[in-house]
C-alpha cells in the first residue's frame, strides 16, 4: 500500500455509535475527498465513513490529492508520475470510489478536477461502482459541482450507484477533535451510503 493510502479501522468509543451489519459480503470501497483543507467537512465525512464501515467492507482514505502534478496529456504515459500511478493502482484495487468534494466558483476545485482528469486516459474506473457524499450546508448545496461531477463519471464510463448518492449536510460543530462527526443521525446516513456501495457490488449477498 502505497505512501498516500490510509487505511483506518472502526473506533468502538461509547460515544460513536457504530452500525453492525453481518450481512454485507466483502467491498473495499475507495474514499476520495475533493477538499485540500485541513478543516474540510469533505473529507471529515469520509473519515467518519471509514469509522462506521459495518463488517465485510474495507474503506480506504486515498490523502494524495495535493501530491497529484498538473495533468499533462503529454505525460499520460508509462512510466507514470508516481502519484498519478498510486492513484490508478487505488481506483484498480477497489470495488467501488466514494466521493466528497465542495463546490468553488460554483464548479469543482481544481485539484479535483485535476485527479478526476488523472482517471481519463487509465480505464480504470471505466464500469467502476461510484457515487458521492454532498456535504454541503449552503443554501444551494454546491448543486454545480455535484454537476460537473456527474458529467465527468459519465465521460470515463463509472457506473454511478444512484441509490448511494446522498446530500448529508455537515456542518463545523458536526465535527469532532479528532475530525470525524460525532452527530448519531449524520453518522447513520454515511454507514448508509456504504450499505448502498457494498450491496451493489456484491449484489446484496
Amino acid at each position: 500500500m502505497g505512501p498516500h493510502l490510509r487505511f483506518h479501522r472502526r473506533s468502538r468509543g461509547r460515544d460513536l455509535a457504530v452500525v453492525e451489519d453481518p450481512e454485507l459480503s466483502a467491498a473495499r470501497i475507495l474514499l476520495v475527498s475533493g477538499s485540500l483543507r485541513d478543516g474540510s467537512t469533505n473529507s471529515a465525512v469520509l473519515r467518519t465513513a471509514v469509522d462506521v464501515a459495518p463488517p465485510g467492507v474495507e474503506a480506504t482514505l486515498f490523502d494524495g490529492l495535493g501530491s497529484l502534478p498538473h495533468f499533462n496529456p503529454d505525460d499520460d504515459h508509462e512510466p507514470l508520475d508516481p502519484a498519478a500511478a498510486r492513484l490508478r493502482e487505488a481506483i484498480a484495487a477497489s470495488d467501488a470510489v466514494l466521493f466528497s468534494t465542495p463546490e468553488y466558483a460554483g464548479a469543482l476545485p481544481g485539484s479535483f478536477k485535476n485527479l478526476l482528469d488523472w482517471t481519463v486516459g487509465g480505464g480504470e474506473i471505466y464500469g467502476k461502482a461510484v457515487a458521492w457524499i454532498n456535504a454541503s450546508s449552503s443554501p444551494t448545496g454546491a448543486a454545480g459541482a455535484h454537476a460537473s461531477l456527474r458529467t465527468v463519471l459519465g465521460y470515463v464510463g463509472a457506473d454511478v450507484v444512484e441509490a448511494a448518492c446522498a446530500n448529508i449536510p455537515v456542518g463545523r460543530t458536526d465535527v469532532g477533535p479528532m475530525g470525524i462527526v460525532t452527530d448519531p443521525g449524520i453518522r447513520r446516513r454515511v454507514a448508509d451510503v456504504l450499505r448502498a456501495m457494498a450491496a451493489h457490488v456484491t449484489g446484496g449477498r
